[in-house]
């Protein structure tokens, strides 16, 4: 590529980007939060996952834990909030459901944005079915909100997956998993 046409598509970027926060700004709309140089964009972040860390255990009997991670902005100004939520896997048509209010952290304030990574979660315990019955197959759902003077301005949404080690609070030391049966 010519220095001439690298110079245009820099400037057609720019100017890109500037419409962009032009538009934000005259509809209301927030712009976006500012992603730190060189790291990934939210929808492949390796920062950004959701597990269940706690399946009925001795420790927490009838009990899922669900955990999420999620990246900071590095920005001081930007708040960043967690939903966690429990779903169930209806046999009937293999769809997952949530299971209620009984079973939904609201949001959670995790800080600010200047930290590089930012964990939370929670623990629900709930009541096996009765005798006779299939175990429940719950996972969970984990709702991220990047705030800026309280508008959302970048949204994310994870439903469990296994394979997180670091999650804080598993129980047993280390587990990390996409589902939890609870009998």
């Amino acid at each position: 590529m010519s220095l001439h046409n690298r110079l245009f598509a820099c400037a057609l970027a720019g100017l890109t980007g500037a419409v962009a926060l032009l538009c934000a700004a005259a509809t209301g709309v927030a712009a976006p939060a500012p992603t730190p140089p060189g790291s990934p964009p939210v929808a492949r972040d390796p920062l950004l996952w959701a597990t269940v860390n706690v399946c009925d255990t001795a420790g927490h009997p009838d009990g899922i834990g669900i955990r999420g991670s999620m990246p900071g902005t590095g920005d001081h100004d930007d708040e960043l909030f967690m939903r966690v939520q429990v779903q169930f896997l209806r046999r009937s048509d293999g769809s997952w459901r949530g299971m209620g209010r009984g079973a939904d952290s609201g949001f959670l304030d995790l800080g600010n944005g200047a930290a590089r990574v930012r964990q939370a979660g929670r623990t629900f315990t709930l009541n096996p079915p009765a005798g006779g019955q299939p175990a429940f197959m719950l996972r969970g759902l984990v709702t991220f909100e990047w705030r800026r003077d309280g508008d959302v301005v970048r949204r994310a949404r994870r439903s469990t997956t296994a394979g997180h080690a670091d999650a804080i609070g598993a129980d047993p030391e280390g587990f990390s998993a996409a589902v939890c049966s609870i009998r």
